[in-house]
């Protein structure tokens, strides 16, 4: 046997012993447990999650059907301050009526080493609490006792549900490390469903069969010469099970980085949701097949479909609303409007109506289905070919494959020939193709109404502005006095028209002078600011004493001021997943600085341009001197809203060049 071999025996043998004296049971935690500083595989970690352990199986009931037990066991480790949070454990569960689920706690217990010895302090009844999240949707929560740096803390939940079309979703990863997790899966043969894993690291997936049973008891009266008697009975009925195993083992934190879309797309887990069920005696009822069996069975929901052939209620409106009116993106804007300023968002995602299009019209307000169900009857009323898209919002995930708890909200669409208008009536400041940020999540799916769905790009194709042109001198003593003018499109403009709308001007200013180098505004005045065909215009008059330097009688500045990226948003050295910046943009600076009398300009930075290949992203930076003045032109442009993970060396490395270009400095000396 050589070296090598016996070394990996050795290495195995070692692995195998060190997972066989680790204890996943409640109430075992060790002592090696609780004195553990650090993780072992990453020293940076507020906590970690020891392991946790979920199993889903079904229960019957002859009052309710087949009953969905979801029971989590989980024990976590708080290595610092900042990882009290994970203290705290919060579970939603559906209100409404029969599908009421109940979720309750157990064995939550917080351990910790006191003079060498573990010290228990069990969850009480204080700790425990029940919220109200909304009309559908209530929450159970832990907060457990006696926290200190090294605790380990255990927990066990159990979630009953009669809603068995979607298992609640398994996450073998965590913003903190996850040393074991288990998920184990029963399910009865009456049920098949769609089990598909996400993110980049895969369990192991182990599946065998077993058999289970269910008893059902009746009783049966019968009556002779007036005396009645009551005879019971139970049948049992076998059933086949299949019952899978999924095994993750060291997982590493996800960690936050700039410009991801939501980090649950790539995180590993598991989504499950119910494709078909089969009962004796019934014929196969299919649900989630393929994305057409998907918008079909949602286009057929009584608050979905039929929402859409209600007009009535907006027919001698509308008339006033489209008068005079010929062309297609004239209705459309009149109808967008329109319903914008008749009908406010109650915030409420969903794509199902609440209390349907007709009240939510009488009322004024509505939530996502509702207003926008009743534009896309509003733009067929008008004549225009104008359907639904599902949409999963960036909160919510990306809708990686058929299901019906893939969306959780609506927009319109008006197709026109190959192009298609996107519209979104929730918000004050969206416009045709400019849709609320949250909607710019990948792909939709429009529903037609013949049954049949297609694919929509939601990221935007046109780019949003952000054009600054800004002349101001320096004096010798290196202050500056200027006036700028900033000029914003679509997407740049709607989120700051959005960012400001409840913001006071006196308010917004003095955020804005502190943000920038203490600059103190004179004159301010912002034009279009509710005209959204048109671009937001800020004119800004400023004097600053803090966006120079004087070394040696020497004046050294920066040429963008305070306007210069100030650090590279990308840090990790590699990322596995995409930048979404969420809409491409073009940033564009106009710059005129006059020197003071009696200096020179000693050095300014070079010309220079990057171009990003394949045509994702360009920047150039244009200098030139004039008499006694300096002019710097630069541009900075992305093209896709979202660029993939192969890019992210050559993205980093182009926002790096970028911001040292943007801080260099121009000097100026005495003559």
């Amino acid at each position: 046997m050589s070296f090598k071999t016996a070394f990996l025996i050795v290495i195995l043998l070692f692995s195998l012993s060190n997972m066989k004296a680790q204890n996943f049971e409640l109430g075992k935690v060790s002592l090696a447990e609780l004195q553990e500083k650090v993780h072992p595989k990453d020293s940076s970690a507020v906590a970690a999650v020891l392991f946790e352990k979920g199993k889903n199986s079904f229960e019957y009931s002859q009052e309710k059907g087949f009953v969905m037990i979801t029971e989590i066991k989980a024990r976590i480790k708080i290595y610092k301050k900042e990882g009290y949070e994970w203290a705290n454990k919060s579970i939603r569960y559906y209100t409404v009526n029969d599908a009421k689920e109940t979720v309750s706690f157990s064995d939550a217990t917080t351990y910790n080493l006191v003079n060498d010895k573990i010290e228990k302090t069990k969850l009480k009844s204080d700790g425990e609490f029940d919220e109200v999240l909304n009309k559908y949707w209530g929450q159970k929560k832990i907060t457990m006792p006696n926290i200190k740096q090294g605790s380990v803390i255990e927990f066990k939940y159990t979630i009953r549900s009669v809603r068995t079309g979607s298992p609640r979703d398994w996450y073998f990863q965590s913003s903190i490390p996850v040393n074991y997790s288990e998920y184990k899966n029963y399910v009865p043969e009456y049920f098949i469903y769609n089990a598909n894993l996400k993110g980049f690291i895969r369990p192991v997936v182990t599946v065998e069969n077993g058999r289970n049973s269910i008893t059902l008891n009746s009783k049966e009266r019968t009556t002779s010469n007036r005396v009645t008697q009551t005879s019971f009975s139970s049948d049992k009925i076998d059933y086949l099970e299949t019952r899978t195993t999924y095994l993750a083992q060291n997982m590493p934190a996800m960690k936050e980085e700039s410009f991801v879309n939501n980090i649950d797309n790539y995180t590993s887990s598991l989504v499950q949701e119910l494709a078909m069920t089969k009962y004796p005696g019934e014929p196969l009822n299919a649900y989630s097949t393929n994305w057409n069996a998907v918008v079909k069975t949602i286009y057929n929901y009584d608050d979905f479909g039929p929402e859409l052939n209600k007009t009535g209620y907006f027919e001698e409106d509308l008339k006033a609303v489209l008068a005079g009116l010929n062309t297609a993106e004239e209705k459309i804007t009149a109808i967008l409007q329109y319903v914008k300023s008749t009908v406010k968002w109650n915030d409420y995602y969903g794509y199902s109506c609440n209390d349907g299009v007709k009240q939510a019209y009488k009322n004024k307000t509505g939530n996502v289905a509702e207003i926008n169900l009743m534009l896309t009857a509003m733009l067929r009323h008008a004549g225009l070919t104008a359907n639904p898209v599902l949409v999963s919002t960036r909160s919510n995930g990306i809708a990686l494959f058929p299901n019906r708890t893939a969306f959780n909200y609506v927009i319109a669409a008006v197709e026109n020939g190959t192009d298609v208008v996107l519209l979104d009536a929730t918000d004050k400041f969206s416009s045709p193709n400019v849709l609320p940020f949250r909607d710019l999540n990948w792909l939709g799916r429009l529903i037609r109404k013949d049954g049949t769905s297609s694919e929509v790009d939601l990221m935007p194709k046109q780019t949003s502005n952000d054009v600054i042109t800004m002349n101001y001198a320096v004096n010798d003593k290196g202050e500056v006095v200027g006036k700028l003018r900033r000029q914003r499109t679509d997407h740049n403009a709607m989120i700051f028209r959005s960012n400001v709308k409840d913001l006071k001007e006196e308010a917004y200013l003095e955020k804005f002078e502190n943000e920038n180098d203490k600059i103190e505004v004179s004159d301010y005045l912002r034009a279009n600011e509710n005209d959204l065909k048109l671009p937001l215009i800020e004119t800004i008059s400023f004097t600053g004493a803090n966006s120079s330097e004087i070394l040696g009688g020497k004046i050294y500045i920066k040429p963008m001021l305070s306007f210069s990226q100030g650090n590279n948003p990308f840090k990790q050295e590699i990322r596995e997943y995409p930048v979404d910046f969420g809409f491409p943009f073009l940033d564009k600076y106009a710059i005129n600085l006059q020197i003071p009398a009696g200096y020179k300009v000693e050095s300014f930075p070079a010309s220079a341009s990057i171009l990003m290949e394949d045509g994702l992203g360009s920047f150039k930076f244009l200098t030139s001197l004039s008499g006694d003045s300096i002019q710097v032109s630069i541009l900075s442009q992305i093209n896709r809203p979202i660029i993939s993970a192969e890019y992210y060396p050559a993205l980093k490395e182009f926002y790096q060049k970028m911001m040292e270009k943007e801080n260099e400095k121009i000097v100026l000396s005495k003559i």
